[in-house]
């Protein structure tokens, strides 16, 4: 049995990698790969699971990861700030909505109860892909898309009193359903209280000693038992396990770990909600879907236009210009993901059939895949609707950090970074810093920098700092392994960014240049440099003729600065025995066996050692000609890491 087990995983995952494959090659959402894989892998195809809720625990998890990560996004002070938005444009759109679509509902012959939770579905939107459409757009802090996230929220919010609700549906109690509803009330007063005190007063300071550690996997594991600890606290409770995750999550998203923790927490998320969507596409009657095919196209045509034009008139009360009204009711005209979560659970409890569950998720799962093609088109289509041309628009509106452009990302805020940042500011050049040091973030932070807690080396993290629209990514901190690994993940998110890189000696410039880097500044060479101009402008020289030799050196890579001559207390170990150059100045005697040979013979390149000079009856000869011919008396200077050195000094006196 365990090995049959173990099958049905592997062909699930197979099904589930062979689908997300596909439809990411014609652009549309995974959300639809994972309930078509559900559908292979179901009852009605490939019968690998014959009841989809030998899932459910992992499903819900899932859920439980996802309300997690949006209560990240939903910050108190941010739905203050959009308030308007929220409660004006989004609860209208909902309430009409569920009005609306309950009413259709109950004409067509479905119970007052069930009418409503069909009404509370078709409602609501999907965060998820419009989210992700609009970000990758590049359209997330448009005004627009902002209308349309502040109805999203409102929209998730909404969702948490169905979850509540249709389990009481279900109940056959002589307690009135008010009586019912105010215990749960009660409850969830008492129990949202008591997240709120312990999210404002416990988590940061549990986090905080956490980022002390710089211990990843801590970090990770602190993230995952918070928020099943919350959600386990809301279930004991009897309400969703979801609302616990999502305060939570709120409660840490004004935190300076907030994009760290979205970075943990995602890679768990997603996998588990693929899950839940596999187990809703498994619920799929393919006989419901083809006998009723019409209806559902008929229906989803419907729902779609009606969507539109609430939320078009729900912008319009709430005063959101047109464009940006209809641009918005365009993105929000599809069925949610949360429809499904919802559709699942009044199936569990006999609120649904299976057969009108069937019909519900066929017309959600239509609707989505025209949503990629209508969010494209929703600025043009808006432009349209309004008789506007794109020149009549106004500039859309930005905010950190997202919606910052052609700045400067620091990497790392030590003493380099601040430093940088201070001279930026002077010349008011924006910049986002990302630094993993808590402490100093959360002094930054107070401070008003604009600063990211976070691993630079994570993609996410580099996407909350909007390196897809910086002019440079600075790398201040002296690891070259890991600024090599943090260039890999910037140029996978945009290939094009130049990336520069601090580091404090000049051994590492091949493999930095060598990882992609577009200029490496060694901090030891660099202090050459200004101790030189200063010496150089002392003694007269112009300083022009100072500014073009050092941009000549910089541009030959500090090619006349590297290498020294070791002394007595030059110290050579074993990470720097193949980095440093020295200089030698081989004396060449009467027995030397280079003598007589020209420097093209000598084929020094192939030993790695480079002739610097050639001193010969008493003068200085810089680069001498491959042509030249050694003599006796001559002292060639050459330069080389140590071994190479020593081979060369080897071969030119002794010829072995």
């Amino acid at each position: 049995m365990p090995e049959h087990n173990f099958l049905q995983v592997v062909l699930l995952m197979a099904v589930a990698v062979v689908c997300v494959a596909g439809f990411r090659r014609l652009n549309l959402p995974a959300i639809l790969a994972y309930l078509v894989a559900g559908m292979v892998a179901g009852p009605e195809i490939l019968s690998l699971y014959d009841n989809a809720q030998d899932m459910h625990l992992l499903a819900e998890i899932g859920i439980v990861f996802l309300l997690f990560s949006l209560g990240l996004e939903f910050s108190l002070p941010k739905l203050l700030a959009m308030r308007n938005l929220v409660f004006g444009a989004g609860a209208a759109q909902m309430c009409f909505a569920t009005l609306l679509f309950s009413a259709l509902a109950w004409l067509l012959g479905l119970p007052v109860s069930t009418a409503v939770i069909v009404g509370g579905m078709l409602a609501l939107s999907s965060t998820a892909i419009v989210i992700k459409q609009i970000n990758e757009l590049g359209i997330l802090n448009h005004q627009r898309s902002q209308v349309a996230i502040s109805v999203l929220l409102f929209q998730d919010l909404a969702v948490v009193p169905f979850l509540i609700v249709i389990p009481l549906l279900s109940t056959n109690t002589d307690v009135g359903l008010g009586q019912v509803l105010g215990l749960a009330l009660l409850k969830g007063i008492v129990v949202v209280a008591f997240l709120l005190s312990v999210g404002k007063w416990v988590l940061p300071w549990v986090f905080r000693e956490v980022a002390r550690t710089r211990t990843d996997e801590l970090f990770v594991l602190t993230t995952i038992l918070i928020a099943l600890l919350a959600g386990g606290l809301t279930y004991v409770f009897g309400l969703s396990m979801a609302l616990g995750a999502f305060l939570a999550g709120m409660m840490l998203g004004e935190s300076q770990y907030k994009y760290q923790l979205e970075a943990d927490i995602r890679p768990f998320r997603d996998i588990l909600m693929g899950l839940f969507f596999v187990t809703v596409g498994m619920q799929l009657d393919l006989k419901v879907l083809t006998d009723n095919f019409v209806f559902i196209v008929f229906g989803v045509v419907v729902i779609m236009l009606i969507k539109v034009l609430l939320m078009r008139a729900s912008a319009w009360l709430a005063g959101c210009k047109p464009n940006h009204a209809w641009s918005a009711s365009i993105q929000l005209c599809q069925v949610g993901e949360f429809s499904f979560v919802i559709a699942a659970l009044a199936t569990a409890h006999g609120v649904l059939s299976d057969s009108q569950s069937s019909i519900l998720i066929s017309m959600g799962v239509l609707s989505m895949i025209i949503t990629p093609y209508l969010i494209g088109k929703s600025a043009d289509l808006a432009n349209y609707m309004t008789r506007r041309s794109p020149a009549q628009l106004p500039s859309e509106e930005h905010e950190p950090y997202s919606g910052i452009a052609n700045h400067i990302v620091i990497a790392g805020f030590g003493r380099v970074g601040q430093s940088v940042a201070k001279l930026l500011k002077t010349e008011n050049i924006p910049f986002v810093v990302i630094d993993s040091d808590p402490v100093r973030v959360y002094e930054s932070r107070n401070a008003g920098e604009p600063i990211i807690f976070g691993d630079c080396r994570n993609k996410d993290i580099l996407h909350s700092a909007n390196v897809n629209g910086a002019r440079l990514l600075l790398i201040t901190f002296d690891y070259p392994g890991e600024a090599i690994r943090v260039m890999s993940a910037t140029h996978q998110v945009n290939p094009k960014l130049d990336v520069m890189v601090r580091t404090k000696r000049d051994y590492e410039l091949e493999s930095l240049y060598n990882a992609g880097a577009a200029q490496v500044v060694p901090e030891l060479q660099e202090g050459n440099l200004m101790l030189i101009t200063q010496v150089l402008h002392y003694s007269g020289v112009p300083m022009s003729r100072i500014l073009k030799r050092v941009r000549q050196e910089r541009k030959g890579r500090y090619d006349h600065l590297h290498g020294f001559y070791p002394g007595e207390t030059t110290e050579i170990t074993y990470n720097t025995q193949d980095k440093l150059e020295f200089v030698r100045a081989v004396a060449l005697g009467s027995h030397a066996a280079c003598i007589g040979k020209a420097l093209h013979e000598l084929k020094l390149n192939t030993m790695r050692v480079t002739v610097k000079g050639l001193r010969r009856n008493g003068k200085q000869i810089n680069r001498p000609a491959h042509s030249v011919v050694l003599a006796v008396g001559d002292i060639l200077i050459v330069i080389g890491k140590p071994g190479r050195v020593e081979q060369a000094e080897r071969y030119l006196l002794d010829g072995g």
